[in-house]
């Protein structure tokens, strides 16, 4: 029996936690942060965003840059997939490790962030929030020499590397005036304990849990992996490529997760 038929009989008449990576969304033209060909990158830590000025400089500069193209991208064959399999009652929700909103554009419903979203700004001196493209039009205002590039190099996260930002206008909170901060968890940030435990939650109801599209390099996904092992419920990962779960799931089907997850549908939904 392949892996795929194996994944199949296990799901069958299951209710389904979705965990998902980077790779869901690779297929919109987001790329991944850890596959195959992936550039090797420093991100900023929260803890040099916080402390200097230049590094904001530099890091909403290229925030900026990577906002249009990041912004633009659509939902794929793979998360309008999973919104259909919520729908057919056999995924009872995601948990998204992914910052750019596109479950919830494919028609998710139940949707458990754990990073944050990029289309979101929060104040993290007064704590007000703000939609991005409000916070890109005052970008634009106070940095008119500023462009968007098509050909820009992308990250995961939305970002772009910018060398030189020194002559860059920070958004500022118009509330207090404070530091403004893409409401995403930066290295260096812990995932907020209410969105963890929301996404513990949503496991706990399910009795079986799809991991698609990540490594599980990232803490957060490795400690709901423990919770699916430890209540001895059937796991599955598709991913190109070796994951740290690999020798703990119940099955793993080395394939794109696009592909997978519609084919998944066809006979689960």
């Amino acid at each position: 029996m392949s892996a795929f038929e194996s994944a199949v009989e296990l799901l069958a008449g299951r209710t389904v936690a979705a965990l998902t990576g980077a790779g869901v969304s690779t297929d919109s033209g987001i790329p991944d942060y850890r596959g195959e060909g992936a550039p090797v990158r420093t991100p900023m830590t929260f803890q040099q965003f916080l402390a200097d000025t230049d590094y904001r400089k530099r890091y909403w500069a290229g925030s900026h840059l990577g906002w249009r193209r990041f912004s633009a991208a659509e939902p794929n064959r793979g998360h309008v997939a999973l919104a259909d399999l919520e729908l057919a009652g056999v995924v009872d929700g995601v948990i998204t490790q992914n910052v750019d909103g596109l479950h919830l554009r494919a028609g998710s419903r139940r949707v458990v962030d754990l990073h944050g979203s990029m289309d979101r700004v929060v104040c993290l001196t007064c704590g007000q929030y703000y939609a991005r493209g409000g916070v890109a039009e005052q970008i634009l205002a106070a940095n008119p020499w500023i462009e968007s590039p098509e050909a820009v190099e992308l990250s995961p996260d939305g970002d772009v590397e910018v060398k030189d930002a020194s002559g860059f206008v920070i958004p500022e909170c118009t509330v207090c005036g404070g530091i403004l901060k893409p409401d995403v968890v930066f290295f260096g940030e812990f995932v907020p304990k209410e969105k963890f435990a929301e996404a513990t939650a949503l496991l706990q109801s399910a009795d079986a849990l799809l991991i698609a599209g990540s490594s599980l390099v990232v803490n957060s996904g490795i400690r709901l992996l423990d919770q699916a092992v430890r209540r001895k419920i059937p796991i599955v990962i598709v991913n190109r490529g070796v994951t740290k779960g690999d020798s703990r799931a119940s099955v793993k089907i080395e394939a794109g997760t696009s592909e997978t997850l519609v084919s998944l549908l066809e006979r689960l939904g």
